[in-house]
């Protein structure tokens, strides 16, 4: 073990990743059971190796906020996707692409990078990397439009899903 993983929570992680890990091995490999020793070593190591890049957080995820959140997300996602849809087969709807920059209260950067990564799926904008200060910048359809606004909604009902501790 490596220094600050003998936690009960270090504990438990380097536990659900590992039987994470075995599970993608099975899914993989299938349940020979000569490939089952490789496999449990393999998923361990990987377990083991996942600590140390990326240690246990205090946050926790919220799943009823979850769920909401995907649902929104998959209502947003078509009704994004439809007036792309609508712009591209319609050229009289107008078109005034530009970037946008947005910053984010969100503090942890492995969140950050989560919620940016979750913001780059949504039609219509394409986060591309920030600026020297740190904000987003984003690439919009269309920039008459609220896109920090909307930004900002998205990042508040993401930091709904997680809590502390």
């Amino acid at each position: 073990m490596t220094p600050g993983t003998d936690s009960p929570r270090s504990l438990a992680a380097l536990s659900f990743r590992g039987i994470g890990f075995f599970a993608f091995w099975l899914m993989l490999a299938g349940r020979d059971p000569a490939d089952m020793a490789v496999g449990v070593v393999t998923a361990g190591l990987a377990a083991w190796a996942s600590l140390r890049l990326l240690p246990p957080s205090t946050r926790r995820l919220r799943p009823l906020a979850m769920l909401a959140f995907a649902g929104h997300f998959v209502s947003q996602s078509i009704r994004a996707g439809f007036d792309v849809a609508l712009r591209a087969f319609a050229p009289s709807l107008p078109l005034r692409t530009g970037f946008v920059r947005y910053r984010s209260r969100i503090a942890s950067p492995e969140a950050r990078a989560t919620f940016f990564g979750l913001s780059s799926l949504m039609p219509g904008t394409m986060p591309c990397g920030t600026d020297a200060e740190g904000d987003l910048v984003i690439h919009g359809l269309d920039v008459s439009q609220p896109i920090a606004a909307d930004m900002a909604n998205e990042e508040r009902r993401f930091e709904r899903m997680l809590s502390d501790g």
